[in-house]
């Protein structure tokens, strides 16, 4: 799904790419600042309970949604940019775990592969970040369980000029209208918004590929997806031929409430994994309020690892500040309980209903009889932590 994103990425200018190169010095190193809430004594002992490495495999290029994982490697990280991963030992509360961490880039470096079929590629993988449609969709075969959700909402959107369309303000009146709707071929939310009358099939166009291109030719008279963390940002500071705000509203508001890029296991590993996830769950939740709270030296680091592994993406400080900001506002929040990364069971279970019909029309029908704990679990989750708390 973050596929869409590439072709903005490579069509940038070289002076955006020279403006995300900021970071670390030559060798790679970032030295990564103490988390701001310093968890102690055993609980952040994972030596001889976690692998010996806990590899992290992410859906997409460095970036700040996922700077939690970031948030986490200690001082002097290795990077291969060869690989396009980056390795150090696994910190919390500025306390080394006794186990390293690795987290591997995904997207255009393991060939656009869904998160969930890589991990059962390569058994070296610990967990993954994978979204609740996508754990559906691999349910029957490649089964995962998310044990974590970093965050609540999901950016997922769709954006439109305010000039032209100044009567919208939800997904449902674009589809009141004729108007355009540009999205990545594949997203399974379109198939809903579609099945379900919010827009109409002879209105939604597939062939976005992230350029800025078609937006920009029609002047605004065609809405397209996009992600609230990113495009907003991008299109009013850095594309410039547009130069000027868009408004957007947030597929989760249209009823398709999907948990984005969890943090999985394959659903086998429960029982071997379940004593580190026991500990390192609520570290990643603390990682990720810690991280919001302090994100300069982890976001220096992603902007590095941007640079160090120069494959065509462009990410830029202003753009890592403004993730950082939505972040805070929209998107990391506590559940209903005031707990940060649990799962409400009754909203995975909307998910289940509404795109187990979709992909057994595709071909794929999840597993039968599927359940919100088959593919989602609170059981490692520390109920204490959340933002603000």
């Amino acid at each position: 799904m973050r596929s869409v994103r590439l072709g903005l990425a490579v069509l940038a200018v070289t002076a955006l790419v020279a403006a995300g190169c900021g970071g670390g010095g030559d060798d790679g190193a970032t030295p990564q600042a103490p988390a701001a809430t310093a968890a102690s004594g055993d609980a952040v002992n994972l030596k001889g309970v976690c692998p010996d490495t806990v590899v992290v495999q992410t859906d997409w290029d460095p970036e700040s949604e996922y700077g939690v994982y970031y948030h986490l490697l200690g001082p002097n990280p290795k990077i291969d940019t060869k690989k396009k991963l980056v390795s150090g030992p696994l910190v919390a509360g500025g306390k080394d775990t006794g186990v390293r961490l690795e987290v591997r880039t995904g997207g255009p470096s393991i060939g656009f592969e869904p998160v969930s079929s890589q991990m059962y590629k390569d058994p070296s993988i610990t967990l993954g970040q994978v979204s609740t449609d996508e754990s559906i969709r691999f349910s029957a075969k490649q089964a995962t369980l998310a044990v974590m959700a970093p965050m609540e909402i999901s950016p997922f959107m769709i954006m439109w000029d305010p000039a032209t369309y100044p009567q919208f303000n939800t997904i449902a009146d674009i589809g009141k209208t004729d108007t355009k709707v540009l999205y990545f071929e594949g997203d399974t939310y379109m198939a809903y918004l579609t099945g379900t009358g919010v827009l109409k099939k002879a209105q939604v166009d597939g062939s976005y590929d992230g350029k800025p291109g078609n937006f920009v030719a029609a002047g605004g008279k065609v809405a397209q997806a996009g992600f609230a963390t990113s495009e907003p940002y991008i299109y009013q500071n850095e594309v410039k031929q547009w130069g000027k705000p868009v408004k957007y509203a947030l597929v989760n508001e249209a009823g398709y409430p999907f948990y984005p890029q969890a943090l999985a296991i394959r659903a086998a590993d429960k029982a071997k994994l379940a004593p580190c996830l026991k500990k390192l769950v609520p570290i990643v939740q603390r990682a990720q309020v810690d991280f919001l709270a302090n994100p300069q030296q982890t976001n220096a680091l992603v902007l590095n690892l941007v640079k160090q592994y120069n494959d065509g993406w462009v990410y830029t400080p202003g753009l890592a500040d403004y993730a950082i900001s939505k972040m805070r506002s929209d998107f990391v929040k506590n559940g209903s309980d005031q707990t940060l990364g649990n799962f409400d069971t009754a909203r995975v279970q909307r998910m289940i209903d509404i795109v187990t019909p979709i992909f057994t029309a595709q071909n794929q029908p999840p597993k039968a009889g599927l359940k919100p704990d088959d593919i989602a679990t609170n059981e490692f989750i520390d109920p204490s932590i959340g933002v603000g708390a």
